[in-house]
């Protein structure tokens, strides 16, 4: 927006503070709404009136709009703003979160045309004087320096004129690392605040809302149903508009459609004079398709004037875009970009882009047909990146849908992601016989334009091998993807999940076939499936082992903080799991196929009996090939199923969230197959055997010995895996393996106390200790972070209790931490860690809580599991400090620095309570409360 000579921010008691151009220039990523904003200008009305028509008639709404509609000069101005329903919700929820956390997040759920992005900057401009206001409109690849723009808005004026910002986010992508670069920020740079340092209002646009947003008291929603309050409203502000504007009302096409209550007469009647020829077509008419396409698959994307001005071509004459575009003009808005540079263009509504495709594509001018010509005709040799985004998203963007099946309201109907995009699927449902083939010549066109681009090849092999099950074509599509971005392992999967589908079909091919031939007796197996042999298993499932280890191997690549998104590649945060994921999958497949042909097979595989001797007796020489494979597989599965049982019993997706069922079912299922049954012939004869009855019992890591009372073992399970980790003990001299024993049985001692407290087999509490103090007194660097887990359980210190060994629990947190970083982050970055243990009431080993008992309540009460009974009832308040935005137990005068569960509820120095966990990690501080009123309420 324009700046004024002596631009103000207000501060928190709710004074102005004018800023200079430095502060200016330091926050160019955000477009600020000043306090005074035009209040010191001299407003040409002929320029305001010309920004509220463009409003009207479906251009998004500029400051102006707001300030102008303020100003009652004259009779024909008597209605204020139209305020939606969701207006007061959302000014609560923001009053609200000014007496809470350090940074909150309010979402704003709109769909498509509802007038969502409207309502949250009406919200900043009516809060302008209480807080500091903002949209985020620059680049959003870094960041680290978006962070450091949002605190330098909050400090702006120095110590004492401090102020909460208001920042709108419409990118709910960025908004966790968001959060926590300027969490980060603030801890770096020690500021001192008695109130929230960012408020983020994030504006996201969903045509389906999921039923667990519903369960989200931080979320509004709007969407396109007028409350009979509303069309009140809409009744009214329609006779002023009327008025003032008499001749040019009924072509605002941005207001009739909302006042209409969405109403798809209203848009076919706009629509009907529409005259659509197939064949020589003018350019504006061409145009328009492109514009109806785009703003119907992209709801809230532009072109630029300037791109459909080279497109229509030179014309003398100096006529307008908007003349050069009539009898079309109505349809479409043009407005100024925020950046002042080249002026934007699209639909008066999502809407009537939509009604417009329907309309083409009745005609015959199909969708695809549009989008090849927008690809081939409109796109020059140089696609701009903003232009880039919008074809990606077009062509490749899979959009939560609702089942047809069910009620497509929010709270009900099944809720599922697409398959493909939008228009990739409605081509497929639309265009009859061809339609397959319109999907793989709209997708091989633009994968053979952008030629660096890994999407459009990656999306072309999925619909190869999802619908088409042409699976030759499939792997030659998805080699290009990962040849273009050999280091992404997102697109490296689509290579694994098509050798696992094409195996996956000859399996259900030849059992379909199978059944058939046995109940009827005359259906023929065409010859070129014919009969599926242990060989033809084994080669396709070869690939498919093979695709996704690469896939591994690259997301062991992969770092998360690391990444960098140009705008159009973006590499998710999270640590891609889908190759370890995918090899188990296929190894499942494979156990069950082999073992359909010839019960033999199990033994081979669970290593029972060699291959060697069991491809002699059956004469199948030309199998030893797959010897390598056949006896790496079973070590090849445990270590991939150790990785995904320490991965979902130490971490989940969010505090909320967990992994669907299948996924550990899946993994259980293939351990099971391949570990959990026999002993193989080349173990151990001293610990073997109770090993293996280890893996039976599923006990054999320490995650595995934690997930025990989850899975409901009872006292005679935990007393027998304590047993056999007694004795395996005594056995392992090596230095690794006597820490694992050693750990897991100190372990398995804590897991059976929890059942049975007064078990006679337990070991005392003092033994468990001396048995940990030995390691500790040896090295107390570099061990594993389950040492410095049971360390920091055993030795945390008792009120009025002194331990004989002294441990410097300070700097086991440290090497913990460190140690943590090490082995596990790069695979649970941006996952939520689970609190393992908590600090319980009562004395040694009675006073751990085992997390199994809070999971629950935490899942499904989050914040409110703190003040349940129950809850209470358990866990052991403990007394700590806060100094630099870093939290301290205070534990017999000592002082041991843990982690903050929510680092935004660390918000001042002072002192503090709260209850202990303990994570992977380390200790962490859950429910973190100042015993002061003046301090923020619980959210």
């Amino acid at each position: 927006m324009a700046h004024n000579k002596r631009s103000s921010l207000s501060n928190a008691r709710g004074r102005e503070i004018y800023v200079g151009s430095e502060i200016r220039d330091s926050i160019s990523l955000l477009d600020v709404l000043y306090s005074n904003a035009f209040e010191e200008e001299d407003i040409d009305s002929a320029v305001a009136k010309k920004t509220e028509v463009d409003f009207y008639r479906g251009a998004p709404p500029q400051w102006l709009n707001f300030y102008w509609a303020e100003r009652t000069t004259s009779a024909d101005k008597t209605t204020p703003f139209i305020k939606r329903d969701g207006y007061t919700e959302l000014i609560k929820n923001i009053k609200k979160r000014r007496k809470g956390d350090l940074t909150s997040t309010i979402k704003l759920l709109h769909q498509p045309g509802s007038g969502g992005t409207t309502l949250a900057k009406q919200v900043l401009w009516d809060m302008r004087k209480t807080l500091r206001c903002a949209v985020l409109t620059g680049a959003t690849s870094d960041i680290s320096a978006i962070a450091k723009q949002v605190i330098h808005l909050f400090t702006a004026g120095g110590q004492g004129h401090q102020n909460t910002v208001l920042l709108m986010l419409e990118d709910e992508h960025i908004l966790e690392n968001l959060q926590d670069a300027i969490m980060k920020e603030i801890r770096d740079r020690n500021i001192p605040t008695h109130m929230p340092v960012v408020i983020i209002l994030n504006c996201v646009r969903k045509a389906v809302i999921k039923q667990v947003d519903h369960d989200n008291s931080r979320n509004v929603f709007l969407r396109t149903e007028l409350s009979e309050a509303e069309k009140h409203q809409f009744e009214e502000k329609q006779i002023e508009i009327s008025r003032s504007y008499s001749n040019e009302h009924k072509q605002f096409h941005g207001f009739n459609i909302m006042r209409e209550n969405f109403s798809g007469d209203y848009v076919k009647e706009t629509c009907a004079f529409l005259d659509v020829r197939k064949k020589r077509r003018p350019k504006k008419s061409q145009l328009l398709a492109f514009l109806s396409l785009v703003n119907a698959y992209v709801p809230g994307s532009h072109l630029l004037q300037s791109q459909c001005q080279a497109f229509l071509g030179h014309q003398d004459g100096g006529c307008s875009f908007e003349q050069r575009m009539e009898p079309f003009t109505h349809l479409t808005v043009t407005f100024p970009s925020q950046q002042g540079q080249d002026k934007h263009v699209r639909m008066a509504h999502p809407l009537i882009a939509q009604q417009c495709v329907e309309l083409l594509a009745t005609a015959g001018v199909t969708r695809s047909n549009t989008a090849r010509h927008f690809l081939i005709d409109f796109c020059g040799e140089e696609v701009q990146q903003h232009l880039m985004s919008v074809i990606k998203d077009m062509l490749t963007k899979r959009e939560i849908t609702v089942d047809d099946q069910q009620n497509a309201d929010w709270k009900q109907g099944e809720e599922r992601k697409g398959k493909f995009s939008r228009l990739i699927q409605d081509i497929e449902d639309t265009e009859g016989k061809e339609s397959k083939s319109m999907c793989v010549s709209v997708l091989q066109l633009a994968s053979k334009k952008f030629k660096q681009n890994p999407f459009f090849p990656q999306a072309l092999a999925r619909f190869f091998y999802i619908v088409k099950r042409a699976y030759s074509e499939a792997e030659k599509w998805a080699k290009i993807a990962k040849d273009r971005d050999p280091n992404n392992s997102f697109v490296a999967d689509t290579l694994g999940q098509v050798y696992k589908n094409r195996l996956m079909s000859r399996m259900k091919i030849e059992r379909s076939s199978f059944r058939v031939t046995k109940q009827q007796g005359s259906f023929k197996v065409p010859e070129e499936l014919g009969y599926i042999s242990a060989h033809e298993i084994l080669q396709l499932s070869t690939m498919a082992f093979e695709a996704f280890k690469d896939e591994e191997k690259a997301a062991e690549n992969e770092q998360g903080a690391d990444m960098q998104y140009d705008g159009i590649n973006k590499v998710s945060h999270i640590y891609n799991n889908r190759g370890l994921f995918g090899y188990l999958q296929v190894a499942n497949i494979v156990f069950d196929s082999l073992v359909s042909l010839d019960k033999n097979w199990r033994k081979v595989l669970t290593m029972e009996i060699s291959a060697d001797s069991f491809f002699k007796s059956i004469g199948q020489k030309k199998l030893f090939k797959y010897k390598p494979l056949i006896i790496s597989l079973r070590d090849e599965v445990e270590r991939k199923c150790e990785f995904f049982y320490v991965y979902l019993t130490y971490s989940k997706p969010s505090i909320k969230e967990n992994e669907p069922h299948y996924f550990q079912t899946d993994v259980k299922n293939c351990y099971l197959k391949y570990v959990g049954t026999c002993t193989p012939i080349h173990s151990d004869s001293a610990t073997g055997v109770p090993l293996q009855k280890l893996k039976e019992e599923m006990a054999i890591t320490f995650p595995g010995l934690l997930c025990c009372l989850n899975k409901g073992y009872d006292e005679s399970n935990l007393h027998r895996i304590t047993t056999l980790w007694g004795e395996i003990k005594k056995y392992i001299k090596n230095k690794d393996g006597d820490n694992k024993a050693f750990q897991n049985f100190i372990l398995a001692n804590i897991i059976l106390s929890k059942v049975k407290a007064a078990s006679p087999i337990l070991t005392p509490l003092p033994i468990l200790r001396s048995s940990l103090e030995r390691h500790l007194v040896a090295n107390l660097s570099n061990q594993t972070p389950e040492f410095y887990f049971l360390v920091l359980l055993l030795f945390w210190p008792e009120e009025h209790k002194k331990m004989e060994f002294n441990v410097d629990l300070n700097k086991c947190v440290l090497e913990m931490q460190e140690s943590y970083n090490n082995t596990y982050k790069k695979h649970l970055r941006s996952r939520y860690l689970r609190p393992l243990i908590f600090l319980g009431k009562g004395e040694g080993l009675s006073r751990l809580v085992h997390g199994s008992k809070i999971d629950n309540l935490l899942e499904n009460l989050s914040g409110k599991v703190w003040s349940e009974t129950s809850v209470q009832d358990l866990l052991l308040p403990v007394n700590g400090v806060v100094r630099q935005h870093r939290v301290f137990a205070c534990v017999n005068g000592k002082e041991i620095k843990v982690c903050a569960d929510q680092q935004s509820k660390v918000w001042k120095s002072g002192e503090v309570c709260f209850y202990l966990g303990f994570t992977i990690r380390g200790p962490v501080a859950y429910d973190i409360q100042y015993p002061s009123h003046s301090g923020p309420v619980r959210s």
